[in-house]
């Protein structure tokens, strides 16, 4: 069953220079495609034509419900508040002691806010957040570029052990890790 589809789309930022022509992506349930390219391809614009942030100036985008993790989990956390309560405002606590442990986390890490964790700490919370929304598509935007080679590598392992419950769509410009994960690889 489809849970992203991006039928002949054209976008850009102007008319004359469309960084999408006739574009089209499907994604089904327990796969996983990245998208590659340089700075300036597209890559993030097209996770905001998913999510309806642009609309795209031709063809239609369909989606299931949706997660993001972002490349920057700084930035996708309040300073002011504890993770726990940002997890709450958006998710059902559902499940959390199973994932919990799945991540190797303590309890109490949630009850911390966002300065006070490292950066592989808080992505591990930002991919938490985002499995407990349930969602049948979760869009990944350089979700490990910010973190060293062995965290990088845990994250993206524990994101694989649940691609049977949902779609993956990965951005990066990081070639080898596309290689190594992807069902299929999107070059811009």
């Amino acid at each position: 069953m489809s849970v992203l589809k991006v039928e002949g789309i054209d976008f850009g930022y102007s008319k004359d220079a469309l960084l999408y022509k006739d574009f089209s992506l499907e994604l089904k349930k327990g796969e996983i495609k990245t998208v590659v390219g340089p700075s300036g391809s597209g890559k993030s614009t097209l996770l905001e034509l998913i999510v309806g942030n642009l609309k795209p100036l031709k063809g239609k985008i369909k989606a299931g419900r949706i997660s993001q993790v972002f490349q920057d989990p700084y930035s996708s956390f309040h300073n002011a508040y504890s993770i726990i309560n940002q997890i709450r405002d958006v998710a059902s606590l559902e499940g959390l002691d199973g994932f919990l442990e799945e991540m190797g986390m303590d309890r109490e890490l949630l009850d911390k806010k966002p300065y006070e964790l490292s950066g592989g700490q808080l992505q591990r919370c930002s991919i938490l957040r985002a499995l407990l929304m349930k969602p049948e598509l979760l869009l990944l935007d350089e979700p490990t570029s910010a973190l060293d080679n062995v965290i990088q590598l845990d994250v993206m392992q524990l994101l694989l052990k649940h691609l049977g419950d949902v779609a993956m769509l990965l951005i990066t410009h990081e070639l080898e890790l596309a290689r190594w994960c992807s069902d299929e690889i999107i070059e811009l």
